[in-house]
């Protein structure tokens, strides 16, 4: 177990490396002036320009900014906005909870449906239930996250006025901040119905966010489930005469698990891609939207940052993936696959 984990973390090293070279290359390559857009362009003169870029440390060579960057990273130090003059680790805590609490809803919501459909599907193959289930899932796949929220948004938002369309809670409500998770938060205040407003506000950012997640766990599941009961043991089982609960539940599912727990982890990064176009579309206070305004604000270091925690974040993530492998099949503990 103690080799199977070392491997694992050896094997993020150079991926965490490309990470940093690739966030660092790519704020470089937006066009613009970070110091013309932090001093203002009426303001810039030669020597200001020059001063600000001394002071940020722009004035180097390339080669030696990313050095000092991977320098300062493996100290704990992701640098300091341009703009707010705030650590960049300080920033993303503060917001992270608002975009864990979205996402952790999102995939709730994808796990709870799109495992059971899956399942469903496949024990129904071939049937009406099987071709619309994967019609369904592949039209919710397929659905660009920009438009399927304004879709949302004006039907339920706009025409039906059925639920807010920004924001996290309704500005009548002032929930002091204990964890940063609204939702706890709200349910720790005294003030009633603020739990009730959160959880109103999370309904379209969560079905928007989980939308297509939820698609690509219910094929995953289906396909792995069809592998597996077409498996020697799951006839056996099936002329034992055992239940199809034993069947499909114990026998059949906990085998299709390694795959469907594999897109499992693999949808965090959706998660985390999608996020970005939702908080910014239900102006959600998070990271995603944090990131997008600091890309056009030409903030080098809160982008910089961002990208290589949110990378960080994934990487544990697949990382406590393999470790569940391994806890669901230990033959994969033993031959290192």
């Amino acid at each position: 177990m103690f080799s199977f984990v070392l491997k694992r973390i050896a094997l993020l090293v150079p991926i965490f490396f490309g990470v940093t070279l690739m966030a660092f290359g790519f704020i470089r390559m937006l066009p613009g002036d970070p110091v013309a857009a932090l001093a203002g362009e009426r303001d810039m003169t030669p020597e200001r320009h020059a001063e600000i870029m001394l002071k940020l440390g722009l004035d180097k060579p390339v080669w030696q900014q990313y050095l000092d960057y991977i320098w300062n990273l493996l100290h704990g130090d992701f640098g300091t906005s341009v703009l707010t003059n705030r650590p960049i680790l300080d920033e993303f805590l503060e917001l992270f909870p608002a975009t864990i609490e979205l996402g952790l809803t999102a995939m709730v919501l994808a796990v709870v449906i799109g495992v059971p459909i899956g399942i469903f599907a496949a024990v129904k193959r071939g049937t009406f239930y099987d071709q619309g289930i994967m019609g369904i899932s592949l039209v919710g796949y397929s659905m660009p996250i920009f438009w399927w929220g304004l879709l949302l948004i004006i039907l339920f938002g706009g025409i039906w006025g059925l639920t807010p369309i920004s924001g996290r809670i309704s500005f009548l409500f002032d929930v002091e901040t204990v964890t940063g998770f609204l939702l706890i938060d709200s349910l720790l205040s005294d003030e009633e119905g603020a739990f009730a407003s959160a959880m109103h506000h999370m309904i379209l950012p969560t079905i928007v966010l989980g939308t297509i997640p939820l698609a690509i766990i219910a094929r995953q599941t289906r396909s792995a489930m069809l592998e597996v009961l077409s498996e020697d043991y799951v006839r056996t089982a099936r002329a034992k005469g055992l239940s199809p609960l034993r069947v499909y539940g114990l026998h059949a599912l906990r085998n299709a698990m390694i795959t469907v727990i594999t897109v499992i982890g693999l949808q965090v990064g959706t998660l985390m891609a999608g996020a970005i176009l939702t908080e910014t579309i239900f102006s959600w206070p998070g990271i995603g939207k944090w990131i997008i305004f600091s890309v056009f604000s030409r903030d080098y270091y809160a982008v910089q940052g961002g990208l290589v925690l949110i990378a960080m974040i994934i990487m544990t993530v697949n990382l406590v993936v393999d470790l569940l492998y391994g806890m669901i099949n230990p033959r994969i503990l033993h031959t290192g696959s």
